[in-house]
């Protein structure tokens, strides 16, 4: 496992198959702050409620300049269907061979049920204009999440 990305480190750049047949590219988004966050599979309660959460928090992201971007290892045409079935507005893009996860070390060793697992670990990077970590928190909660960030973010007043 690569180690775990800080604030000044530079943001494994990635292109990656979204949820509507496109492609999402870092390198494209390069002069605006990019929110990443890494979950472990679509349509499950918990990440469910965190990519409600974004989506409800969309339209005070984008006004404050972020773009939100959703990863997991599911296939695009299962991402489709969560979209669908749960109207989200954010992008969604598949990492089937979990490279980007890596890249991010949002994937590796964790605690599940007391058992240690491989797997995707909850995370959100925060990607400033210039393509830097301007924050990175691992490990995070499905519920609160996104009202934690935007606090930490000085988005909620």
């Amino acid at each position: 496992m690569t180690s775990r990305l800080t604030p000044g480190d530079a943001a494994p750049t990635f292109d990656l198959p979204t949820d509507d047949g496109g492609t999402v590219n870092l390198a494209d988004l390069r002069g605006r702050k990019v929110i990443v966050y890494f979950y472990p599979a679509a349509m499950t309660p918990g990440c469910t409620k965190q990519a409600c959460d974004f989506t409800e928090s969309l339209n005070t992201l984008e006004t404050a300049g972020y773009t939100v971007v959703g990863i997991s290892p599911d296939k695009p045409e299962k991402l489709a269907k969560f979209r669908e079935r749960d109207s989200l507005t954010i992008t969604l893009a598949s990492d089937a061979d979990r490279s980007v996860m890596t890249a991010y070390s949002a994937f590796g060793e964790k605690k599940l049920y007391g058992k240690v697992v491989q797997g995707v670990i909850r995370s959100t990077i925060v990607v400033d204009e210039e393509g830097l970590v301007s924050l990175a928190q691992y490990n995070v909660k499905a519920t609160g999440h996104v009202s934690k960030l935007r606090r930490d973010l000085g988005l909620d007043a």
